[in-house]
């Protein structure tokens, strides 16, 4: 069967562009040239002129959703816009500079990186940064790395690491790959840190406690003080997740707080794009104690420049050379741009424009008062489905079902860059959404490029390929 006849009979196959993909198969002569166990006969490629190409292109990024055409308000992710003058300023010739270059011929080059070492440090108090962590996961598990070494430097062997039960997935992970065990603390009524489980939980075992502040339900954690007074009573670490960074931003600073480790999302705080599987950027800040254990290298400045240097007792590499160079002067740029009373500004909207949506929909937000984001609940509908009808009005869903503390959870986050009738938009999504039909939640989404797809068939056996199509038949 040929792919037009493959087109033409799938009906149960929704593939919209499928008429536009065509192919050649062309007679290849080899013989002589390779073993025949390396050579074929034919080769089959793309059948299209340079017209249809670009056309179909074209038409699929008119199909898809992004940042440019609304908002993503999924809750914990900071989805905010990422400005294109970054992109300019990363696609700078004067920053294709090959790592491998001494220090002195890439002063600019180290002079940035020390820049941005210097500002998040700032942002964080923190005492020192290091830039080369490749993502926030990846952040959090050279965090850990620091405050394992640091407690092996003191002949103190702990077991344990202290993680709420609201906690990112890779809170935990990060723990477990590190070697510690997790000790799962839980919230209290109001979904906060459970004090009386913290202090039962708190031993000698107790390397250190992750904690996101504000966290996943965007609430402070008002009881910061004298949590991390009661972690370093036991001669544990304070470790902050900065995935909800964007909400303190230039207003108050994990340093201050008692926090003795921290990672950066540069893809939230600091509008760097989210990986999708691209490079990303983890930068980790520690207090002064903790600073010899940083990857190597880290960038100073010195009488006659700049320089790399490798910290007295480094834990090592965790990734190439500095880090995601290319990411970082995004993030450099954006900082730069914004300055101090700008960040502060970012932070103040977004928490702005969290509450102002929760005001304008229908759903229950059962904990606050919140910051940046807050968790809806769907109640008796299925948040997933309410979701996914919520494409049909245009407008990207937020996250769902997390965290576990709320009942079928729309956690959302618009991010400081929208204005209010884009929230006036996305209000309505969301109320329209959630009062329609059962049957109709249940078939959703009806107007989008790709249907319905089956979740658990497609992540048990995904296709990957249009050739998949041909191949079912």
């Amino acid at each position: 069967m040929n792919f037009d006849q493959a087109r033409f009979s799938r009906d149960d196959v929704y593939e919209p562009l499928l008429s536009e993909k065509d192919s050649t198969t062309v007679e290849v002569d080899s013989e002589g040239v390779l073993p025949d166990d390396l050579t074929r006969d034919e080769l089959t490629l793309p059948g299209l002129s340079e017209p249809q190409l670009a056309r179909h292109y074209t038409r699929l990024s008119q199909m898809n959703y992004s940042v440019e055409l609304g908002p993503y308000p999924l809750g914990s992710c900071t989805m905010k816009y990422n400005p294109s003058f970054t992109e300019d300023v990363a696609a700078d010739p004067n920053a294709a500079v090959h790592p491998d270059r001494s220090d002195r011929t890439i002063q600019g080059t180290l002079g940035l990186l020390h820049g941005l070492q210097e500002h998040l440090a700032d942002i964080g108090g923190m005492d020192a940064v290091t830039l080369q962590p490749p993502a926030g996961a990846a952040g959090e598990f050279t965090g850990i790395l620091v405050a394992k070494a640091y407690h092996e430097s003191r002949n103190d062997d702990r077991s344990e690491i202290i993680i709420p039960s609201s906690a990112h997935g890779t809170n935990f992970a990060s723990a477990a790959m590190a070697g510690y065990d997790v000790v799962e603390l839980p919230s209290d009524d109001d979904g906060r840190v459970d004090m009386e489980a913290l202090d039962a939980a708190i031993s000698e075992e107790t390397a250190a406690l992750m904690l996101t502040n504000p966290n996943t339900l965007g609430l402070f954690e008002r009881d910061i003080i004298e949590i991390a007074e009661m972690v370093h009573g036991a001669g544990g670490l304070l470790y902050y997740d900065g995935a909800n960074l964007n909400a303190l931003l230039g207003r108050a600073r994990p340093g201050d707080m008692g926090f003795d480790i921290m990672h950066y999302n540069v893809h939230k705080t600091f509008a760097t794009p989210h990986g999708g599987g691209g490079p990303g950027a983890g930068p980790v800040g520690v207090v002064e104690d903790l600073t010899e254990f940083l990857p190597s290298p880290m960038v100073r400045e010195t009488a006659s420049g700049y320089e790399q240097y490798e910290p007295e007792s480094s834990i090592g590499k965790v990734h190439g050379f500095t880090g995601n160079w290319l990411v970082l002067v995004k993030a450099y740029a954006y900082i730069a741009r914004l300055g101090d009373s700008g960040l502060a500004d970012s932070s103040a909207k977004a928490v702005l424009n969290a509450n102002y949506l929760a005001s304008q929909v229908d759903l229950e937000v059962p904990y606050g008062p919140f910051h940046h984001e807050f968790a809806a609940t769907a109640g008796d509908r299925d948040a997933a489905d309410v979701a996914k009808r919520m494409l049909d009005y245009g407008v990207h869903p937020p996250t769902t079902k997390w965290p576990e503390l709320v009942s079928q959870a729309m956690l959302t986050e618009p991010t400081e860059v929208e204005d209010k009738a884009s929230l006036d938009d996305l209000a309505h999504a969301f109320n329209a959404a959630y009062a329609d039909a059962d049957e109709v939640l249940e078939s959703a989404p009806s107007k989008t490029s790709a249907r319905r797809i089956d979740q658990v068939s497609a992540a048990r056996d995904p296709r990957l390929s249009w050739q998949a199509l041909e191949q079912d038949e």
